[in-house]
C-alpha cells in the first residue's frame, strides 16, 4: 500500500500531466477576490464528487468486512428513535453520508478560500484530520464505531486511506471549480 506522501507525490505529477498544477507566479486568492459563497460553492462540489470517490474506494477496500452496520445507518436509527425497515435505512444512511461529504467539503472550500493552508498535501491532510474527528473522535463519542482502540488494523488502514482519497478529491475539484468561478 502507498503511503500517503506517494500519493501526494502521485497526484501532483497527474495534476501537471493534466494541466492542473499550480505554476510558481500563481499567488492564493487575492483578498479582494475572495469569496465565501464561491469557496464554499467549490467545496461542495468538490465533496461531492469525492464522497462518489470514498464510496468507490471503500467498496475496492471495505472498512466492515464482517457486516457491521454503517455509522450514517446507526445514526439514522438513532436519530429517528426505533428501528428502521432495510429502505428506509438505505434512503437515509445514503442522505446522511452524500450530505456530510457535501456540507464538509462546503466548510473546506470556505477554509480554503482564505487560509490556503488548509489545502496542503494535495487535500490529504484534509482527509486524515477529518478521518481523525469522525472515525477517531466523533463516532466512538455517539457510539456509532468501535473507539479507535478497538478497531481492527484493517477497518482503521481503510478509513485512513478513503478519506485520503475523499481530501485529495475534494481538494482538486475544488480547485478546479474555484478557478473557473
Amino acid at each position: 500500500m502507498a503511503t500517503s506522501d506517494e500519493i501526494v507525490e502521485k497526484v501532483s505529477e497527474w495534476k501537471q500531466k493534466f494541466g492542473f498544477a499550480q505554476t510558481a507566479e500563481e499567488q492564493p486568492i487575492p483578498p479582494q477576490e475572495r469569496s465565501l459563497v464561491k469557496g464554499m460553492f467549490a467545496g461542495l462540489v468538490g465533496g461531492l464528487a469525492a464522497t462518489a470517490a470514498k464510496s468507490f474506494a471503500e467498496s475496492l477496500f471495505p472498512p466492515r468486512t464482517h457486516g457491521e452496520p454503517e455509522p450514517p445507518t446507526l445514526l439514522a436509527e438513532k436519530i429517528a428513535g426505533h428501528p428502521l425497515s432495510e429502505t428506509q435505512k438505505t434512503i437515509a444512511s445514503e442522505s446522511i453520508h452524500w450530505g456530510f461529504g457535501a456540507l464538509t467539503g462546503a466548510a473546506y472550500g470556505g477554509l480554503a478560500e482564505y487560509f490556503p493552508q488548509a489545502t496542503q498535501k494535495e487535500g490529504a491532510s484534509f482527509g486524515l484530520a477529518l478521518a481523525s474527528l469522525t472515525h477517531g473522535n466523533a463516532l466512538p463519542a455517539l457510539g456509532l464505531s468501535a473507539s479507535p482502540k478497538d478497531q481492527t488494523t484493517r477497518e482503521h488502514t481503510s478509513e485512513m486511506a478513503t478519506h485520503v482519497v475523499y481530501g485529495v478529491v475534494t481538494e482538486i475539484v475544488r480547485s478546479i471549480v474555484r478557478k473557473a468561478l
